[in-house]
């Protein structure tokens, strides 16, 4: 029951059913479907059957041409949107890679600045020994006393 609503409600159906009848009517026409003519029955009857035909025989290629247009329209239109829903998908998932490319890059230029900070202060005190030995030895000089370490902040009593 569930495939059957699914198909009666897909939008294909409306076009195919009309696409469907006419093939078919044409081909029980073309198999000798206007016995009807060739029987004897009433003059009105006979009358009835040929306008029936002959209105089916002009509006069914008319009905036939309209249904395969439809089924062609959304045949392309759908495609089109699969294609564009996928091209969206792609472009989301590219944004995305960017941006953790880029913050990956952006992390490890981080990194290599760091470590170049690191780097320098110990370049930066290595120049002054060899360039002013005196300069060292003034802090050698000055000694603070253990409790001034221990709090920070804090002036030592002289």
């Amino acid at each position: 029951m569930e495939t059957l609503k699914k198909i009666v409600s897909n939008q294909y159906f409306p076009a195919a059913v009309v696409l469907t009848a006419v093939v078919l009517f044409w081909a029980v026409g073309m198999l000798g479907g206007l016995s009807m003519l060739n029987d004897k029955n009433a003059p009105m009857a006979t009358l009835t059957w040929m306008l029936f035909v002959y209105m089916a025989a002009a509006l069914t290629p008319i009905a036939g041409i309209m249904a395969a247009m439809d089924l062609v329209r959304r045949y392309r239109l759908n495609r089109q949107m699969r294609r564009t829903q996928f091209t969206e998908a792609e472009k989301a998932e590219w944004e995305l890679t960017e941006a953790v490319q880029a913050e990956f890059e952006q992390t490890e230029a981080e990194q290599a600045e760091f470590e170049q900070a690191e780097d320098q202060p110990a370049e930066n005190q290595q120049q002054p020994e060899v360039q002013h030995p005196k300069v060292q030895q003034a802090p050698a000089q000055h000694q603070e006393t253990p409790s001034a370490h221990k709090r920070p902040g804090w002036k030592q009593a002289a």
